[in-house]
């Protein structure tokens, strides 16, 4: 059973007062530091290419997977569409929004520059900083009449990485998952507009200086929360199957990871519109179809507020909390009232 936290109903989220011009090194120095989180979490690679024989060269593996690329775009297609086009539908999103010739160019041109980075052994996180511009403007191409059309695009996108993967040796199934992920976060994840937002603000303010704190700390996050709700709730089971499958770990650590950019995204904006017309939606619209409970979403929002005042500091609460506070009354029992 998920404890309702008691918030406050009171929200200043207006318009964004100026405090600076803008500044095209902030954008610079968020993307630097999102890109650089990717470090860490990348040390077996050098190993697994030297294991590899000559038949199984990454050159090898990524010439065929671009040769079925066509193949799994359109399987892709298919599974998005039997899980989402009643969705669509539903949501009264239009038809026309959804052009599949165009989102099937944008999903080889992307998965083609992904496998290329991998053949060439070109890390993930320098794939994210190179692919980061155009992700960011497919992003806004699909999203400019009606933000909640990225949900059937990023399924797309995701359905795709995933059956690629499969297609591909045991042995590089990891590494390939990385440079996939990449393409994930940058897809469900609002990160240019969080870098645009940045771009207002004066290096040292408090706002910055919160998010700076934060970014690094994205994915450590994230998987401190997956890792207490797995541990609060053994037995639950998603569409894709239960929380400790690896798969649904995975895609797990993803969304909690997009709470935190859109939060983030609000706070540098100073208003909920993120939230509101594109993350609340899309959660609406994906999460049912996936069978992720209402009560288990509550319980990450409010795990994750734990680890975010961790992470940045009591002094630096105050700057976010408005907007956290905003979120957690969307998926409020009141909305949703099913429970764990």
């Amino acid at each position: 059973m998920v404890t309702d936290f008691s918030v406050s109903t009171s929200l200043k989220v207006g318009r964004l007062e100026k405090v600076g011009a803008p500044n095209k090194a902030e954008v610079l120095s968020l993307s630097e530091v999102w890109a650089k989180k990717y470090v860490k979490d990348l040390h077996r690679q050098d190993q697994v290419l030297l294991s590899l024989d000559e038949s199984q060269s990454r050159l090898d593996v990524a010439a065929k997977l671009v040769d079925i690329l066509r193949s799994v775009s359109a399987r892709a297609w298919n599974k998005t569409e039997t899980l989402l086009s009643r969705e669509v539908r539903r949501h009264q999103i239009s038809p026309s929004l959804i052009d599949p010739w165009t989102v099937s160019k944008d999903v080889h041109q992307v998965y083609e520059e992904a496998l290329a980075a991998y053949a060439k052994g070109v890390t993930p996180q320098r794939f994210s900083v190179v692919a980061s511009k155009r992700l960011g403007t497919i992003r806004q191409a699909h999203t400019a009449i009606d933000p909640r059309v990225i949900g059937f695009v990023s399924m797309q996108f995701h359905y795709c990485g995933q059956m690629l993967s499969a297609e591909a040796p045991k042995a590089e199934q990891a590494a390939l998952q990385d440079y996939f992920k990449v393409v994930d976060d940058l897809l469900y994840m609002p990160l240019h507009r969080a870098y645009a937002a940045a771009a207002n603000y004066d290096y040292h303010h408090p706002r910055l200086e919160t998010v700076r704190l934060a970014l690094p700390a994205t994915s450590r996050i994230a998987k401190s929360v997956v890792n207490q709700v797995i541990a609060l709730c053994p037995d639950y089971a998603s569409y894709t199957g239960p929380l400790s499958a690896d798969a649904v770990r995975t895609s797990s650590i993803r969304d909690v990871e997009m709470f935190q950019i859109y939060l983030w995204t609000c706070m540098l904006e100073n208003n909920i519109s993120a939230i509101a017309q594109e993350l609340f939606p899309l959660c609406v619209m994906l999460y049912p179809r996936l069978k992720v409970n209402w009560g288990l979403v509550r319980l990450m929002i409010n795990l994750l507020d734990q680890e975010l005042s961790a992470c940045v500091g009591s002094i630096n609460v105050k700057y976010y909390e408005p907007h956290y506070t905003a979120m957690l009354k969307m998926f409020s029992p009141s909305t949703f009232p099913e429970p764990i």
